[in-house]
C-alpha cells in the first residue's frame, strides 16, 4: 500500500512523558483541501491515522493513545482526539473540540468549538430535519443524562420537546419526538450494555 503521508523529522511534541506526537506531511493530495507536501497536524504513531482513504489531521490537531481516524473524516485546528476514540466516515472535528474515552464520532456528524465528546456514552445525530433541514444531535453527558442540541438550542430531553412544541408545526414536532424516541433508545441500550 503506498502511503499518503510522512512524519516530519524533528517536529515533535511531548505531551505527557512518555507520550510524543509528530507533524505529518501529505505525500499525495488528499483532497482539495490538502495537496502533497502540505504540512499536517501531530499523530503518535501510524495506527492514529489511516493510511488509506482521505482521512486527515490538520492545523496543530492531535491524535494520540489508542485513537483511530479512519474513512474520510478530518481532525483540524486544536482538537484533540485521545483514549479509544475514533473518529470515522465523513465526520469532522475541529476547532478546540476533544473527543475521547471510547467515543466514537461518525457519519456526517460535526464536533467543534469547546465541545467535549466523552468515551462512556453514545452520541446520535440525525441531518437534514426539521423546517430547516439542520442537524439534531443527542449525547449522554457526564452525569448520565442526556442533552440535546439543534441550531442555538441546548438543553435535555423534556427542554427540547417543550420547546419544539411552542415552535414547531405538528408535523415537525412529531418528526422530532419520533428522533428524540430513536436518539434515547440508542443511548440508554449502549448505555446499559457497558
Amino acid at each position: 500500500m503506498n502511503k499518503k503521508y510522512e512524519f516530519v523529522e524533528g517536529d515533535e511534541i511531548v505531551i505527557a512523558p512518555g507520550r510524543t506526537v509528530k507533524r505529518i506531511r501529505a505525500l499525495v493530495a488528499i483532497s482539495y483541501f490538502c495537496s502533497a507536501g502540505s504540512l499536517g497536524g501531530y499523530i503518535e504513531s501510524e495506527k492514529s491515522l489511516d493510511q488509506s482513504g482521505d482521512a486527515w489531521v490538520s492545523g496543530n490537531a492531535q491524535v494520540y493513545g489508542n485513537a483511530r481516524v479512519y474513512g474520510d473524516a478530518w481532525v483540524s485546528g486544536d482538537a484533540r482526539v485521545y483514549g479509544n476514540a475514533q473518529v470515522y466516515g465523513d465526520a469532522w472535528v475541529s476547532g478546540n473540540a476533544q473527543v475521547y474515552g471510547n467515543a466514537r464520532v461518525y457519519g456526517n456528524a460535526r464536533v467543534y468549538g469547546d465541545a467535549w465528546v466523552s468515551g462512556n456514552g453514545l452520541i446520535v445525530w440525525f441531518s437534514h430535519v426539521g423546517s430547516e433541514n439542520g442537524t439534531l444531535t443527542a449525547y449522554n453527558t457526564k452525569d448520565n443524562s442526556i442533552e440535546v442540541t439543534r441550531s442555538c438550542f441546548k438543553g435535555s430531553i423534556d427542554e427540547f420537546l417543550s420547546a419544539s412544541e411552542k415552535k414547531h408545526d405538528d408535523a415537525t414536532h412529531l418528526e422530532y419526538r419520533m428522533l428524540i424516541e430513536v436518539a434515547y433508545s440508542r443511548i440508554t441500550k449502549n448505555r446499559n450494555a457497558k
